[in-house]
């Protein structure tokens, strides 16, 4: 630090500087007093885990959880259920267990022990959230549409089975968000498919038809998608590609099935950032079947 040289600003640095190094002196207290805290907290830790006091571990496992520290509490947890097994500690212990690995983002664990709590309490103090968490913590560990969606599969089954079973929930609006985000995905996922079998076009096959089905079968199971106009799309794409590149005996019949996606197209989207699109498919396969 530049020294106070001798001005009328002189008692002013001099005091600037004090209050600099009690600033200083601040923090390194606060950083040894969060380190022996911290000394002090593993030093208890081992002493608990080291204990035969199933009440003195409970304690600490509760206490623990409070401040944040899921790991050592579920670590505790794990022992203590079993101990407690047919007390009147082993609902509350179980649903503790699955709240630790819950806010310690381990959703697939906790999951499990979600299930297992409402499996063995249904009626339980904790069964509403326990169902509530088990969906809710899949739908948070639900990977991109590219990848596997067993995890979306599974969150969107517990999160109707929350639904089915506690209907006036405060959570309810919540649970209904996220199903419709995981059948979203679930649907991308679809139409990814449907448009990798598009893009293939007759290699080794007749893979339009394979897109037409792909795309037809999301849109039935989810008719209320965010997806559905581009599935439809796709669908009437599809079939124009598949009667182009048929061969002369099959074009006719063919492009008649293009005119009847065209017109389904329309109808559900007339207003359609693809319509033009979709009317230049029509024009050409209207042109083929009449001539005009």
């Amino acid at each position: 630090m530049v020294g106070c040289k001798k001005s009328s600003n002189f008692v002013g640095c001099k005091l600037a500087k004090h209050k600099n190094d009690m600033s200083r002196n601040l923090i390194i207290s606060l950083i040894l007093t969060a380190f022996v805290a911290g000394l002090s907290s593993c030093g208890e830790y081992n002493k608990v885990l080291k204990s035969t006091d199933a009440n003195y571990k409970y304690e600490y496992a509760k206490r623990a959880f409070e401040e944040k520290r899921y790991a050592q509490a579920y670590t505790i947890l794990e022992d203590l259920i079993t101990v407690f097994k047919g007390t009147d500690k082993a609902e509350e212990s179980l649903f503790l267990l699955a709240m630790s690995y819950y806010e310690n983002k381990d959703y697939l664990t906790s999951g499990t022990y979600f299930k297992n709590y409402y499996s063995h309490y249904p009626k339980g103090q904790y069964a509403e959230l326990a169902r509530y968490y088990a969906g809710y913590g899949y739908y948070l560990d639900s990977p991109d549409s590219q990848l596997d969606q067993s995890e979306t599969l599974k969150a969107i089954e517990e999160l109707q089975g929350f639904l089915d079973y506690f209907p006036k929930s405060d959570k309810v609006s919540i649970a209904q968000s996220a199903i419709f985000e995981l059948q979203d995905k679930l649907v991308k996922k679809e139409l990814e498919n449907a448009q990798l079998y598009y893009n293939l076009g007759n290699y080794m096959g007749n893979n339009y038809e394979s897109a037409v089905i792909t795309a037809k079968n999301a849109i039935k199971e989810y008719p209320y998608s965010k997806y559905k106009e581009e599935l439809e799309l796709l669908v009437l794409k599809s079939r124009y590609r598949e009667a182009s590149e048929s061969v002369d005996e099959k074009k006719e019949e063919r492009f008649r099935t293009v005119i009847d996606e065209y017109y389904t197209f329309i109808n559900d989207y007339p207003d359609s950032d693809h319509r033009k699109e979709a009317d230049n498919i029509f024009k050409v396969a209207n042109k083929f079947v009449t001539g005009n």
